[in-house]
């Protein structure tokens, strides 16, 4: 089991900000960033929204980045730990400058980049950028295959409805061969489907625990299955984030666990095939607690759970 750093000030989600986050500035997350690296941590992921609506803050809150530059300057401001997104939206940015933007961050980082993809769920960010949004599940399957191209064929092509491209080169490739790894986020029979075509991960988000052993199985019963499968993200917070970010209570996500809570949890998560996780931001009084709180976590559970 890898343990992911939970990033502070990510999102200001209702159901699992902590009110201390909202101080913490740019600087701060690189020196985190930094020193996540050197505790060990496995990852670092960017949660991704363009738009928020206002009557989403509530829940949502209004505090995204875009998950692209994001990755990239924290690949830059690090020199081993991967980076990832959690997750970014598929349909909504062109598949050829997609592919080139994790192409360029995975080069330069040296191979240090997975992307997890998703189809969107909020209607009105959709809306907002002139994208269709319930054409996004077919657009997202174009996208996906066109950017698996470029990445991949020496020659790359591809002709659909919502995306066409021949007699182009696109170069550099991803450092990571075949290419950078890819997941997927979301729970709809779909997105599961995807996976099993097109991916090595997968990042639930309304899929409670003890249902990944039978959702993995779903995955791998595809007559299409990859076989590529090997990576399950869940987080403790997941739990405490319902459909459209409504809050949850779930005791056994809370932040502040003890240290054989902590490590049950995740012990449990290991035995129903997940392969890492992210243990949940505190509620401490400053940045500076945070810091002593993520040396107690690589400290204390990292070596319980390798």
């Amino acid at each position: 089991m890898q343990l992911a750093f939970s990033m502070p000030h990510m999102t200001r989600l209702k159901a699992t900000c902590q009110p201390w986050e909202a101080a913490v500035t740019g600087a701060d997350q690189t020196r985190l960033a930094k020193w996540a690296e050197k505790l060990g941590y496995a990852m670092i992921s960017v949660p991704e929204h363009h738009v928020i609506p206002k009557d989403h803050v509530e829940l949502s809150g209004p505090h995204y980045f875009s998950a692209y530059p994001a990755m990239a300057y924290l690949a830059g401001a690090t020199e081993a730990i991967r980076v990832n997104s959690c997750i970014a939206i598929l349909p909504l940015q062109h598949p050829i400058v997609t592919a080139k933007a994790l192409a360029t961050m995975d080069w330069l980082s040296s191979g240090r980049v997975t992307i997890t993809f998703a189809v969107g769920w909020l209607e009105s960010e959709f809306d907002a950028l002139g994208v269709p949004f319930h054409e996004r599940g077919a657009m997202s399957e174009e996208y996906i295959q066109a950017i698996l191209a470029l990445w991949t064929q020496e020659a790359p092509a591809f002709e659909g409805k919502y995306v066409s491209f021949r007699d182009v080169v696109f170069e550099p490739k991803p450092f990571q061969k075949p290419h950078l790894p890819v997941w997927f986020g979301g729970d709809a029979d779909a997105v599961l489907k995807r996976i099993a075509r097109y991916a090595s991960g997968w990042w639930p988000f309304l899929t409670k625990p003890e249902q990944i052993p039978d959702r993995i199985d779903f995955i791998r019963s595809q007559p299409d299955y990859n076989g590529d499968l090997t990576d399950i993200f869940y987080g403790f917070a997941t739990t405490r984030v319902g459909e459209g970010h409504v809050v949850q209570d779930d005791p056994k996500a809370r932040p502040g666990m003890t240290k054989q809570e902590i490590i049950d949890r995740l012990g449990w998560f290991k035995e129903l095939g997940v392969t890492m996780s992210a243990v949940p931001i505190p509620m401490v009084q400053s940045i500076e607690d945070y810091f002593d709180y993520t040396q107690w976590v690589a400290e204390e559970i990292m070596p319980a759970v390798a």
